[in-house]
């Protein structure tokens, strides 16, 4: 499936250094240093029925941010990212609409990736619809079963994941350093069926769903049906990119148990962790609620942008805030926002072929933990002290920060 332009990416002076970026499993600020020259990054997508809120755009602006630094540091990236493009939530929504679930996927895709566009995010180097791997994803669910890893209930066809057996370099919890009784109400409030009977786990997750009258299935290995939502991300990061991962990013609401599961798969099948960082971002909230789909209080990029705002004003926005950070949104922020590229911009304008080291400042406050408010309120300090910049700091903005401060630069 195809991604979305990639915008042009200049390339400072001198030398970017390497980032370190806070490890959910370990708990702590490690290096995202790759293995060889090559950084791997894998980023859960959306379920295409609602694209795309300011919390989808926060969490995919932050891993733009990663993955800059990265280039800047000299290192290749390998990238990829999924669409979950069939899954109850996008079936709900289309028999609601009454609209065929397939269309209402397109669409949305197509949407998310425009709105990618307008954020200068750089695309996946493999964005893939999880109904473009259902048989592959069908052979590593027998692959699990053939193992003793995976276990068939009642007739209906549903496999699931058997926790305890998995004998890989794994453990239930390792990544979410939950306790039992929250990984237990996260299951339920998350996807997770903890009182299906028959499991010999409640937090055992579902690797595949048999087929339901009224629901896509397809014919595969293991039976008609479709994949569970884990599995997917673990088949699609293996197939696309080098083991183990360098960062396994997403929100941290995917924390558990989609990205402890989607680890656990993946350890199953190869004997080894599916990332060396699992990274996760914070929640943007409104009206004193978490963005979220099942309450309604979403901020669209499109109809931002439909409205007038510059999508460089939405992406300096997000960049406000600590991408680690639970936030509320607000207008009065996007105003800031506006306000500071314009002074920003102003300040550009007079920028000088003269050399210094504000680039290297720049990039020594990005590099710990993605740390944009920091870079933000350094650039504003400059700007506000009428410092005269340099054109290699403001070409160093576009590259590190995605925020074009010179008209006629190309995108």
């Amino acid at each position: 499936m195809k991604a979305w332009q990639r915008p042009t990416v200049p390339e400072p002076i001198g030398a970017g250094v390497i980032p370190r970026i806070f490890d959910s499993k370990s708990q702590g600020l490690v290096e995202a240093r790759p293995h060889g020259s090559t950084a791997s990054l894998y980023v859960c997508g959306i379920t295409p029925y609602d694209a795309t809120h300011l919390g989808h755009a926060a969490t995919y602006l932050a891993f733009d941010t990663l993955v800059r630094l990265w280039l800047d540091a000299g290192f290749e990236v390998r990238y990829a990212q999924n669409t979950t493009d069939v899954d109850d939530p996008l079936l709900e929504r289309a028999a609601r609409d009454g609209v065929d679930w397939r269309e209402l996927a397109e669409t949305q895709t197509d949407l998310f990736r425009r709105d990618m566009e307008l954020l200068r995010i750089i695309p996946p180097d493999s964005y893939v619809a999880v109904t473009e791997v259902i048989p592959q994803i069908a052979e590593s669910v027998l692959e699990l079963l053939e193992h003793g890893i995976a276990y068939r209930v009642d007739d209906s066809g549903d496999v699931y994941f058997d926790s305890a057996a998995n004998s890989a370099p794994w453990f239930l919890g390792q990544e979410s350093n939950l306790g039992r009784d929250a990984m237990l109400a996260y299951s339920a409030e998350r996807g997770g069926d903890p009182l299906r009977a028959g499991k010999r786990d409640p937090l055992d997750p579902l690797l595949w769903r048999g087929e339901r009258a009224g629901e896509p299935a397809w014919q595969s290995v293991v039976g008609p049906g479709r994949p569970g939502w884990h599995i997917e991300c673990s088949v699609i990061a293996l197939r696309h990119l080098p083991a183990p991962v360098t960062v396994n990013g997403g929100g941290s609401d995917l924390l558990f148990p989609h990205h402890e599961f989607s680890a656990g798969h993946a350890a199953a099948l190869t004997g080894h962790d599916l990332a060396g960082i699992y990274a996760h971002s914070g929640m943007v909230g409104y009206h004193g609620e978490k963005m979220s789909k099942s309450l309604g209080n979403l901020v669209f990029v499109s109809k931002l942008d439909a409205g007038g705002t510059d999508p460089a004003v939405i992406r300096l926005d997000l960049l406000t805030e600590n991408y680690r950070s639970d936030w509320e949104w607000t207008e009065a922020h996007l105003n800031t926002a506006a306000a500071r590229l314009a002074a920003w911009k102003a300040w550009a304008s007079s920028a000088t072929e003269s050399a210094d080291n504000s680039v290297d400042q720049l990039r020594s406050l990005l590099a710990q933990d993605l740390d944009t408010p920091a870079a933000l309120a350094w650039l504003d300090a400059r700007t506000a002290s009428e410092t005269t910049p340099t054109r290699s700091l403001v070409s160093a903005v576009d590259a590190l920060l995605g925020i074009q401060l010179r008209a006629g630069d190309a995108i």
